[in-house]
């Protein structure tokens, strides 16, 4: 089968692993039962047709005999009691027909001639096809005509076996999907804990109980994945850190150098490029210390008195930040890394419009959330993923007073994972940006 074929046959199947496990099982269940079923009309068409064949070999000699010695007058009242589900005898000479025509009925002509022992003329005809009927004209020693009429068919289905085998197949698929729930949920359940892998909280996968065999192969080479990522992440952040707290030391000892030069243009601009690198070094400790936060058990906390609180502190300080939709909302979270967060997005905002505003409120998926919103420039609807990455800047000039040092949004972004919720970013109705932490 070609890529492209093989793709189409793909797109036809369910999308989970136990839908089309179901699906598999149900077809051949349903084969499994229209080739029982097949097999059991066979078999009783050849059983109707050796009963038909067995029971005609011995009636026909005793009924032809019992009516050559009835009077003729009474051989009518004898008929009902001759007559079998598949054939009957008729005071009367054969309809109107044409040669037989398939191999039962030559079959059973000759099956009554021996029974007879060839004393009789028969005069077979088929008078019909579909029903298959034939009619066997003999005469009997007084001259009158007496006619056995045929119609082969199978013996009835009993009402009640339908609907037998109909619950037959109910029942089966009830265990196929028992089954396969069984058999899907150790995939589920490795799937979920692997979707909320931690890498700042590692927990092994492996040693869950239940497992089965295969899936226990499959959690422990997770495990082992998951031990090389946080440890590659851990070296790389060991490094980050070490690097931005050296770098402190020459830092300070350059901008006390600088402060004892004589004042000048130049003089300035050189304290300008040495605070940026104060900062840049302050937040590369920030980011390297936020990807291994181990915030501790969790406290019940009222987002809108703690939105309040942050936002009054902001005032205090003269800083344009208000209050806007207010909300009752309570979660339980870790309250020093929700202020972390929120302080990155309130200064974000403060430094790319000037003024910010928090809320608090719920999503469209029912999860409480804080939403801080600015009327900046925005963020283009491409790059809106992007900033989120470590020293990702939209503005280029790399200008202290207008870029920042890119780590931010990514250190707000790591926290809110490390509390287990999202941060999501989107532009506004008429210009500005919104920051939106949910808590799931």
């Amino acid at each position: 089968m070609s890529p492209a074929a093989d793709a189409r046959w793909t797109r036809l199947l369910p999308r989970t692993l136990g839908a089309r496990l179901v699906l598999v099982l149900l077809a051949g269940l349903l084969l499994a039962h229209a080739l029982s079923f097949a097999l059991l009309f066979h078999e009783r068409a050849v059983a109707t047709r050796s009963m038909m064949l067995a029971n005609l070999e011995r009636d026909a000699p005793v009924a032809v005999a019992l009516l050559e010695r009835v009077a003729p007058a009474d051989r009518g009242t004898w008929l009902p009691r001759l007559e079998r589900r598949t054939y009957r005898y008729l005071l009367r000479p054969a309809r109107p027909g044409t040669e037989l025509a398939s191999d039962r009925a030559r079959e059973v002509t000759d099956i009554i001639g021996a029974a007879l022992g060839q004393r009789y003329a028969l005069r077979p005809r088929a008078v019909s096809v579909s029903p298959e009927r034939f009619e066997v004209e003999l005469t009997l020693a007084d001259g009158q005509p007496l006619t056995i009429e045929v119609t082969p068919s199978l013996m009835p289905v009993a009402r009640w076996l339908p609907w037998v085998l109909a619950a037959q197949v109910l029942l089966l698929l009830a265990c196929a999907m028992l089954a396969v729930r069984i058999v899907t949920r150790p995939l589920v359940r490795l799937a979920d804990v692997a979707e909320r892998m931690d890498i700042g909280n590692l927990a092994t996968i492996a040693s869950r109980p239940g497992l089965p065999r295969e899936v226990a192969a499959t959690a422990k080479a997770l495990d082992a994945l998951q031990a090389r990522v946080v440890a590659h992440v851990a070296e790389r952040m060991q490094i980050l850190a070490a690097i931005s707290h050296d770098l402190q030391t020459p830092i300070t000892r350059m901008r006390l150098r600088l402060e004892a030069m004589e004042e000048s243009p130049s003089q300035e601009r050189l304290l300008q490029d040495a605070g940026h690198l104060s900062r840049l070094v302050r937040e590369g400790i920030g980011y390297a210390r936020s990807a291994n936060v181990v915030p501790g058990p969790a406290v019940r906390l009222d987002l809108q008195s703690f939105l309040d609180s942050m936002i009054g502190d902001y005032e205090d300080s003269g800083r344009s930040v208000r209050t806007g939709a207010r909300a009752v909302v309570a979660v339980y979270t870790h309250p020093q890394v929700v202020r972390r967060i929120v302080q990155n997005l309130i200064d974000n905002a403060l430094a790319y419009a000037g003024s910010a505003v928090g809320a608090v409120g719920v999503d469209a998926g029912g999860a409480a959330c804080i939403d801080v919103l600015d009327e900046g420039p925005g963020i283009p609807a491409a790059s809106l993923e992007a900033v989120l990455q470590p020293f990702h800047r939209l503005e280029s000039s790399r200008s202290r007073a207008t870029g920042g040092t890119g780590l931010g949004l990514t250190i707000a972004q790591q926290l809110a994972v490390t509390l287990g919720g999202s941060l999501q970013l989107s532009n506004r109705d008429g210009g500005g940006l919104r920051a939106t932490l949910a808590f799931h």
